[in-house]
């Protein structure tokens, strides 16, 4: 097998174990989404920790949390994905699957934006088309069922703040993510103790119960260390695309698993998101070709100027 298909299977790995956590946290809908939330980030730190041990990197961590900018940002970032995962498993607790997968439809729309106003990234007019779709579906979401779908909004919006925050941190994923559960990790700690001590805890219950809470930590980190054996094997376009197969998968749990109501206005609003990610996809994939082709001519005119065809002749 290829390098290259070794990295599309951990990419579609990564993305089916994505798609399909919410069958999981369903399973713990009876335990409050705040310890099970808890219970994932205790036993991710505990899994992360031992890989890095077994990889002898530990001292990255330290190195990681030296400095004073570098420690802001782990902070900032280790906020918004506490609020992006406890939503997450509250929503599936709630049975609101379908606005989880609409959230991370929407991601990198709002990842889109946020790379204009806050990287001053450049957008194409199809990408600011796909960026008007999206939040076209929204807004008809929100007058259709009265409400703003602010779960998929916060979604998508955390994780859009997050990945900016990330793309500042000179360190590895594994080694990032680590520090972020450590930095949330005593709170998730009191509010187990808190749980267990008051008899109202769910660890020690069950079997069942106690094995599903400790494989949170396995499910939330295999994935990444899938993604991150995945990129640097395959294009970031086909990263791109792939990662569709999230919230395609989520959405399949919640109307199809779950049977959570689908009415008129998803009907629209759903089409037209699909619709605003292949105009998006398109437009990514158009001017990944375009960076590819200008990058080769400046690679032919550096070799012309580099080899005159006077010296280039003169050669054997």
């Amino acid at each position: 097998m290829t390098e290259t298909s070794k990295g599309l299977l951990a990419m579609i790995l990564a993305c089916t174990i994505w798609g399909l956590s919410p069958i999981y946290y369903k399973e713990l809908s009876h335990i409050p989404a705040l310890e099970v939330m808890s219970h994932r980030i205790w036993w991710s730190l505990v899994f992360f920790v031992g890989v890095l041990a077994l990889q002898s990197r530990l001292r990255e961590i330290i190195v990681a949390l030296s400095s004073r900018l570098g420690r802001v940002r782990i902070v900032l970032a280790a906020a918004m994905i506490w609020v992006n995962w406890f939503l997450f498993i509250y929503a599936v607790q709630i049975n609101r699957t379908t606005e989880t997968s609409l959230g991370y439809f929407i991601y990198p729309l709002v990842a889109v934006f946020v790379g204009r106003f806050i990287f001053g990234e450049n957008l194409r007019n199809l990408q600011w088309l796909a960026v008007g779709l999206a939040a076209l579906a929204v807004a008809m979401l929100t007058y259709g069922l009265g409400v703003a779908p602010w779960i998929s909004i916060v979604l998508a919006i955390t994780f859009a703040i997050y990945t900016s925050i990330k793309k500042g941190l000179q360190i590895g994923p594994v080694v990032s993510v680590t520090c972020e559960i450590l930095i949330v990790a005593p709170t998730a700690i009191i509010v187990i103790v808190l749980a267990q001590s008051g008899g109202q805890g769910g660890f020690g219950i069950t079997w069942y119960d106690s094995l599903l809470l400790i494989i949170s930590g396995p499910l939330t980190a295999l994935p990444l260390l899938l993604f991150s054996f995945a990129v640097k094997r395959i294009t970031m376009a086909t990263v791109g695309l792939l990662q569709y197969l999230n919230p395609t998968l989520q959405f399949f749990c919640a109307v199809a698993v779950f049977g959570e109501p689908f009415g008129p206005w998803q009907g629209l609003t759903f089409p037209l998101i699909w619709m605003a990610l292949a105009i998006f996809s398109l437009s990514a994939w158009s001017q990944a070709r375009d960076a590819r082709k200008a990058s080769v001519n400046a690679a032919g005119v550096g070799t012309t100027e580099t080899y005159p065809a006077s010296e280039s002749s003169a050669k054997p």
